[in-house]
């Protein structure tokens, strides 16, 4: 029996990345990353929130809002294994599903009232670019969300080691102080794609506000240039 549901967005996620590329592959890869999540106007109702302050992490469903198609295919190139192995979608965390949606867990950080957007929620470790919209809240639960033996199958280890970060002061004087070390913590988990290789080619995303330019050699990843956003 074929049914479509109707949903509504409660809510949109601040962050630092205006779009996808540099954004941690998962949540939770680098906890110092801070993002906030602000009510549409219609859900931002404090009474709503009560008791949350207890739990020091969520689950956050939410959309893949620029990776939507007509379309929908039962495989996909997963990046971690060098995007030439197809592997079935509901077997990856691929965004290209037959509904574009997504989960994560993150660190509740705080909730905070604010004059511009009421209460809003503080987070820490989100894998989320500016924008993304998102569809419900639902408190992580350790004794059931938990489960030490659980497989990972073919992604049951993060992918690749940590990369060594070298930023020229210089370079990182014009970063934010309350921003370095999460920039830092992005660069370490290596933004490119996991299937280029080539050490001259100098790679570029948006964070905070400023074009972060980079290359990788020999296991360093070194920071080219940092530029005012355009």
């Amino acid at each position: 029996m074929s049914q479509e549901f109707s949903l509504r967005v409660i809510a949109h996620v601040r962050s630092d990345f205006p779009s996808k590329f540099g954004v941690p592959r998962q949540s939770g890869l680098v906890d110092d990353l801070e993002s906030t999540l602000v009510f549409e106007p219609e859900f931002r109702n404090e009474d709503a929130l009560r008791g949350l302050e207890g739990f020091s992490h969520l689950w956050l469903v939410w959309v893949f809002h620029q990776a939507r198609r007509r379309e929908w295919s039962p495989t996909v190139r997963p990046p971690r294994l060098g995007g030439n192995v197809r592997m079935g979608v509901f077997a990856t965390r691929s965004p290209f599903r037959p509904n574009p949606i997504a989960l994560s867990a993150v660190r509740l950080a705080g909730v905070e009232r604010t004059r511009e957007w009421g209460t809003v929620l503080r987070l820490r470790g989100a894998d989320l670019m500016d924008g993304t919209p998102v569809l419900d809240i639902k408190p992580y639960l350790p004794y059931a969300d938990c489960i030490p033996d659980a497989l990972g199958g073919f992604a049951a280890v993060p992918a690749g080691e940590a990369l060594e970060v070298a930023i020229p002061p210089d370079l990182l004087e014009r970063v934010p102080p309350d921003r370095r070390k999460s920039l830092r913590g992005v660069l370490a988990q290596d933004p490119r794609p996991h299937y280029q290789e080539d050490p001259d080619r100098v790679y570029g995303f948006g964070f905070g506000g400023l074009e972060v330019r980079f290359s990788v050699a020999g296991g360093v990843l070194t920071v080219r240039e940092i530029l005012e956003g355009t």
